[in-house]
């Protein structure tokens, strides 16, 4: 007789067999010692019978109640329907109790939280979106008086659609800033690939040396990530840091200028646009457009000066 495992034949000895103790089995000429549910699961004329853990139907737990009644043995019960002993003990001591063997069924734990109380977590955390999980925790028990953990919350609030995100970082912007946008994606909509091969884009960033963990999280819906609740204003990066700038075109692109400083109208104009713009202003000619991004030094009285002595028309 033999179990086929997941990755090894084993062979049981029966018990008359003198070679082999019982309750132990020969593996690779070794004798290995049975857990008691390998010898449970060893039944008479030679068939293993293959126990899974499973709810048992009223019909064989019926089974089970008029053989033990009949005066079998609960080892007997066991070994014949191939049923963990435990598990006929239990029924049979149920039996006995109540004379009911049917399964109960249940609803769980019962809530802690009641309709209200999980309304007055929605609305607070909606009001408040920086608020922690603990923070609405203690609110609610200062509140009502109900005391939940905050895996609680965060089950409360999912239910609803609400879930710990990170902000966004953005400019804010103003109704002029969007209409001005708007204004200039509808002018340009229909430039053509060969158009807009004459532009060259131009920006600059500020890189902290300081770290900025952005560990701060907000309550927000799936799809809300832009709403403007769910954003936190960008300031100036304080401290020590770099600034780099660089332009694109299409197909080509200048060398990124970096400095320590911070960016005036005086060093814009020496530097790029007498050193980086200039160049590409000779090599494609009075075609060549040129975008910044209307920072205060781009637009510095020096600056205008230059791009008109250059003959570089600045892109509106």
């Amino acid at each position: 007789m033999q179990i086929t495992g997941n990755h090894q034949m084993t062979r049981i000895v029966s018990h008359n067999d003198e070679s082999v103790r019982e309750g132990y089995i020969r593996n690779g000429g070794k004798e290995v010692k049975l857990f008691t549910s390998a010898l449970k699961a060893c039944q008479c004329n030679n068939r293993i019978v293959m126990v899974q853990r499973k709810h048992l139907d009223d019909f064989l737990r019926g089974r089970i109640i008029g053989r033990l009644e009949c005066g079998r043995t609960q080892l007997e019960v066991s070994e014949e329907l191939g049923i963990a002993q435990s598990v006929i003990s239990r029924l049979w001591q149920r039996f006995q109790d109540d004379g009911n063997v049917s399964r109960c069924y249940s609803t769980g734990r019962p809530r802690v939280t009641t309709p209200n109380e999980d309304r007055y977590l929605a609305v607070t955390a909606k009001r408040n979106r920086w608020s922690t999980a603990s923070d609405l925790s203690r609110q609610l028990s200062s509140a009502t008086g109900t005391t939940v953990s905050r895996q609680t919350v965060y089950r409360r609030l999912g239910h609803i659609g609400l879930y710990a995100r990170r902000p966004v970082r953005c400019v804010k912007l103003t109704a002029t800033h969007c209409r001005l946008r708007l204004a200039w994606s509808r002018k340009y909509a229909l430039w053509t690939p060969q158009q807009w091969s004459c532009v060259m884009f131009s920006d600059e960033s500020r890189f902290s040396l300081q770290s900025d963990s952005r560990r701060t999280f907000i309550w927000r819906a799936p799809g809300t990530r832009y709403h403007q609740e769910n954003t936190i204003e960008r300031h100036g990066y304080g401290g020590a840091g770099w600034l780099v700038w660089g332009g694109i075109i299409l197909g080509s692109r200048t060398d990124l200028h970096v400095q320590s400083v911070t960016m005036t109208g005086h060093i814009y104009r020496d530097v790029i646009l007498e050193q980086h713009v200039r160049l590409f202003r000779g090599a494609m000619g009075a075609e060549f457009l040129f975008m910044d991004d209307n920072a205060r030094p781009h637009r510095a009285n020096i600056v205008d000066e230059c791009l008109q002595s250059e003959d570089i028309t600045r892109m509106d």
